[in-house]
């Protein structure tokens, strides 16, 4: 007999469905569970609705979620899905439909224990924070009791709101009165005793994100919030303040010598204040560690693979290059700084039908570059002219075109002469990306462009037909996934193999992931990153869903696009040259060097006079750095509009008021430690720190949280955020120095903790720019 079940009971069976992964659901779930699983078919279409609500919502956890596994500073695994937490936890639910922009197949979170690598002269961020809340949450709650109460309210039928519209008698008309909807019929209490129970069994210790911890809105809030009372309150049968006060009480010893009195704010509000003897001795240790400044090294090492920049052979790489380039070495520098493992790949676009047209191009004006014997001797000169001429053949030119194709199949086929012609491309395309890498100072980029993964590509096809996922469509082999379809509304296929035996990008794409965290002569990632213009957003949606549906990656690799925005001209048009053509990223990083130098040369005693080596080093760094800086500093899926004069101004957040800012404090530790203009640079020792000022007091606070900014970018991926603090950061500086001398303190010992103050926010600043792939400069 079937059951047919109220679609609160459904959404349940679906918590308790989603705590476990596919393997152990069987396993785990009794046979009312599974009978109420199976009658769902029943429902009615509202109750569809709801439901796929409620599933969209548990969609947006995994996104709340996502950072869970990479969060690891203060955490371990288990192989239970990230949601058999969320049982046990509080978090309101809410809707997103973005769930596959970023698969994030993770483990659950159990409270962690303090590395032996993380010692006691690190930074205290917000995660030993949560930690700590964690903590007490377990000793102090059963989350199992937690799981129940929160199933049980599930059950309970939701009162409906009274219609305050009096309804017109129908009888009035003549009409019979309409007979009330159905009931939606109720499981007994033994069925809900038995959902009850099996919740609170599938329930695991709070975790990291049931802390509720962030920053604190208002400065005189403190350091951080929690707020974790507030939901878990009613769930335990105690008020929010009294809730508030247990977990305070549990807090209160693990904190002491951090942390002031914690406050309880509103109707339970947690407020945390750092001490000042935290402060000052965070300040000392920050100082005594020029190269890390005390931030802690994540607990949990992952292998990251962070695929960036891909320009195309045989093409010039353009102003679009720019932003992937740099936000991808920006981040690969961060998650280097964590302590993870990254490996930066450049995925170039070497490999295709335009390949035929150019080799056979080659073939007729450069007949040498087909033999392997002197390939290598030829000089293939600018490649755009020789592509465009290539082109232009290809459009003109029948019999060329014919060939052009034949060419393809022999390339594909492994023919010596157009391999030959392939990797002379190859080669002279190289040099000219890696003046480009030179300039903007990219390091460590391996290439691996589409070509490498061709061998892969016939095993993608037979394991997704394998798994009945790939199917014929008019000719050619396609996915079809659900929720994707064209604007008629007709299913979206994801071509992964044309008509005529060719693949597609998806197709590499997929053999790539598998080479990237499956094979055996692949990286092994725990986490890929692919930093790419925001149009290919729905691309590796696609991607990263079928690779998951075709069960290509384990559960706990986090695959994540990381989309950006364009750049636009200040006309918010197209960036472009007067004649419409794409702007080449060497011809505009020259143009801000060129204006760099220009300005330098202005405050010359000689304008006209040559500039030194050490002043035109200079002249690059702010130029160079101006255009990166302005770049990272916005939000990266934002298109934003180039401006030569923006970016090279002093004023405002960018990269030659960040220089000047350093140059500056440079400036006044020379001058109060008497080193003569000129001689190398040389810090003051470390001292202790004494604090009397407000001013001194916000700097040294925005300081210390210098290891909260770097992990929320490892975590979030957004780079302006590393700008915004530096900005804040300098911003506070210069109220502390306008407040408190550094020469003229009152006494010695004021001046070498003013000193170490100074020590400390020049080290954060060259800390980050050096993140942001931005040198500094002493003088400027």
């Amino acid at each position: 007999m079937y059951i047919r079940v109220h679609s609160s009971i459904l959404v349940s069976m679906m918590i308790l469905s989603a705590t476990m992964s596919t393997r152990t659901t069987n396993a785990f779930m009794s046979p009312l569970m599974k009978r109420c699983l199976r009658t769902s078919s029943t429902l009615s279409n509202n109750q569809y609705a709801s439901s796929n609500l409620f599933m969209s919502s548990l969609s947006n956890l995994e996104n709340e979620d996502k950072f869970s596994l990479r969060n690891d500073r203060k955490q371990s695994f288990s192989h239970q899905s990230q949601y058999s937490r969320r049982i046990s936890a509080f978090s309101p639910l809410s809707i997103d439909k973005k769930s596959f922009t970023k698969i994030s197949m993770t483990a659950s979170i159990s409270t962690s224990v303090t590395s032996e690598e993380t010692s006691s002269s690190s930074l205290k961020d917000i995660n030993w924070v949560k930690d700590n809340i964690a903590q007490i949450l377990n000793e102090s709650f059963d989350s199992k009791a937690v799981a129940r109460a929160i199933a049980l309210a599930k059950l309970e039928p939701k009162k409906k709101k009274k219609n305050k519209k009096k309804k017109k008698n129908s009888n009035d008309e003549g009409e019979s009165p309409k007979e009330d909807e159905a009931q939606e019929p109720q499981l007994t209490q033994e069925e809900k005793n038995a959902i009850v129970n099996e919740a609170a069994e599938a329930a695991i210790p709070f975790g990291y994100n049931d802390a509720m911890v962030t920053p604190a809105t208002k400065l005189e809030f403190g350091d951080y919030q929690c707020n974790a009372a507030m939901s878990l309150a009613r769930n335990v049968g105690m008020s929010p303040r009294d809730c508030a006060s247990k977990i305070v009480d549990g807090l209160r010893p693990l904190i002491s010598d951090v942390m002031e009195e914690p406050e309880i704010a509103g109707p339970g509000f947690i407020n945390l204040r750092f001490k000042n003897e935290y402060l000052e001795q965070s300040i000392q240790h920050m100082s005594k560690d020029s190269e890390r400044l005390a931030v802690p090294l994540a607990n949990i090492k992952q292998k990251i693979v962070v695929d960036f920049s891909s320009p195309n052979i045989a093409k010039e790489m353009h102003v679009g290059h720019l932003r992937s380039t740099i936000i991808g070495d920006t981040l690969s520098n961060v998650l280097e700084f964590s302590g993870h493992e990254v490996v930066r790949l450049n995925h170039i676009g070497d490999w295709g039908t335009q390949f035929g047209m150019l080799v056979e191009h080659l073939r007729d004006e450069f007949p040498e570059a087909l033999s392997t014997e002197t390939s290598q001797n030829v000089d293939l000169g600018d490649l755009v002219i020789l592509y465009k001429a290539a082109k232009k053949r290809f459009d003109d030119d029948d019999e060329f075109k014919t060939r052009s194709r034949e060419g393809v199949v022999k390339l594909q086929a492994g023919d010596p002469e157009a391999l030959a012609a392939w990797e002379s491309l190859c080669a002279a395309s190289r040099v000219e990306y890696q003046k480009i890498y030179d300039i903007l100072g990219i390091k460590g980029l391996e290439e691996r462009g589409e070509s490498f993964y061709n061998p892969y590509l016939n095993g993608v096809i037979e394991h997704l037909e394998e798994k009945g996922l790939a199917v014929e469509s008019e000719g050619a082999t396609a996915i079809f996934l659900d929720g994707y379809t064209n604007r008629d509304g007709s299913p979206l296929p994801m071509l992964v193999r044309k008509s005529d035996g060719g693949f597609n990008y998806a197709t590499t794409d997929m053999a790539a992931i598998r080479h990237r965290t499956e094979l055996e002569d692949g990286e092994k990632a725990g986490r890929v990153l692919y930093v790419t213009d925001a149009g290919q957003s729905q691309h590796f949606e696609m991607v990263f869903a079928a690779a998951k549906k075709a069960e290509i990656l384990s559960e706990d690799v986090s695959l994540e696009h990381v989309p950006f925005g364009l750049v636009q001209g200040e006309d918010g048009k197209k960036f472009a040259t007067r004649s419409g053509d794409t702007v080449k990223l060497k011809d505009l990083l020259d143009e801000a060097v060129r204006i760099s130098g220009e300005d330098i040369k202005s405050r010359q005693d000689d304008p006209d006079a040559e500039l030194p080596e050490e002043v035109q080093n200079v002249v690059n760094t702010v130029g160079i750095g101006a255009v990166k800086y302005a770049d990272l500093s916005m939000n990266r899926e934002s298109n934003y509009k180039f401006s030569y004069e923006r970016m090279l101004s002093l004023n405002g957040n960018t990269a030659p008021y960040m220089l000047y800012a350093y140059a500056r404090i440079c400036g006044i530790v020379r001058k109060a430690t008497d080193v003569e203009e000129g001689s190398e640079m040389t810090w003051p020792e470390p001292a202790k720190i004494i604090l009397t000022d407000d001013s001194e007091i916000q700097l040294v606070r925005n300081l210390v949280k210098l290891s909260d900014v770097l992990s929320e970018v490892e975590n979030d991926l957004y780079p302006n955020k590393l700008c915004d603090y530096l900005f804040e950061t300098s911003q506070m500086f210069n109220k502390f120095y306008e407040n408190c001398s550094v020469n003229n303190a009152e006494t010695v010992e004021l001046k070498a903790s003013r000193l170490s103050l100074c020590t400390v926010t020049a080290g954060t600043i060259r800390l980050l720019m050096r993140l942001l792939g931005i040198n500094v400069v002493e003088r400027l």
